[in-house]
């Protein structure tokens, strides 16, 4: 398992994917920007570059890597864990990022400007991180299953992928702001630190859980697959 980890960000995690992991995260300092569109730039590395669509299909990474001696089920395992790993390291950057946001907006406001944020605001950035993890979920539960049925699925796995995470982001960041009678919501997920925190917790939970349930599927489907 160590040795198909370390192939993962040696061979198929190409260098862009960084790119997009450190850079993106960089919108949550654009005031009254909808914060949780950085997360979906997650998912462009996924087919272009390096689940597939680009490099990995084309130096037959899955072929490859089906054909060491090693499980399949491992293959997806370690897939697995190198999404795992640009999906934290995204949150983590908006997290160290966070201070200098606050900071940038608070100066604004200071200054007289108007800062009207698009759904969450910086004082709901808890409970967007634990939004962002349950879409990362839904859209894994979505992408992995379809792409690893028969290993060549990137089209249709992408789009879908693309097309829940952002249905599913917007409504519960954006969307639902602006619904009458949401107000319980929108005085849950900026509310109280204490509140967010049990909402983070749950949403670790459910990642985890869904995160299983990925690999369960998407390993016994890569198994029916004959290369």
């Amino acid at each position: 398992m160590k040795a198909l980890i370390y192939k993962e960000f040696k061979l198929a995690m190409h260098p862009i994917c960084y790119i997009f992991i450190f850079l993106f995260p960089f919108m949550i300092l654009i005031p009254s920007y909808p914060l949780g569109v950085a997360f979906i730039y997650v998912l462009a590395c996924y087919p272009v570059l390096f689940l597939g669509a680009n490099k990995g299909q084309q130096s037959n990474d899955l072929l490859f890597s089906t054909l060491l001696p090693v499980r399949k089920k491992d293959v997806v395992f370690a897939r697995i864990i190198t999404v795992f790993f640009m999906q934290i390291a995204t949150i983590l950057m908006m997290s160290i990022l966070y201070p200098l946001a606050f900071y940038v907006q608070e100066m604004l406001i200071a200054s007289g400007e108007e800062v009207v944020n698009a759904g969450i605001g910086l004082d709901g950035f808890i409970s967007l991180i634990a939004i962002a993890l349950i879409a990362f979920s839904i859209s894994d539960l979505t992408f992995f299953p379809i792409y690893y049925k028969k290993g060549k699925s990137i089209v249709l796995s992408t789009i879908l992928t693309v097309i829940v995470f952002t249905i599913f982001i917007f409504i519960f960041s954006v969307i639902l702001f602006y619904i009458p009678g949401m107000e319980w919501y929108i005085k849950i997920v900026s509310g109280e630190i204490w509140i967010q925190v049990i909402l983070l917790i749950a949403s670790l939970i459910i990642y985890v859980l869904l995160h299983y349930l990925v690999y369960r599927i998407s390993s016994k489907r890569l198994e029916k697959v004959d290369f």
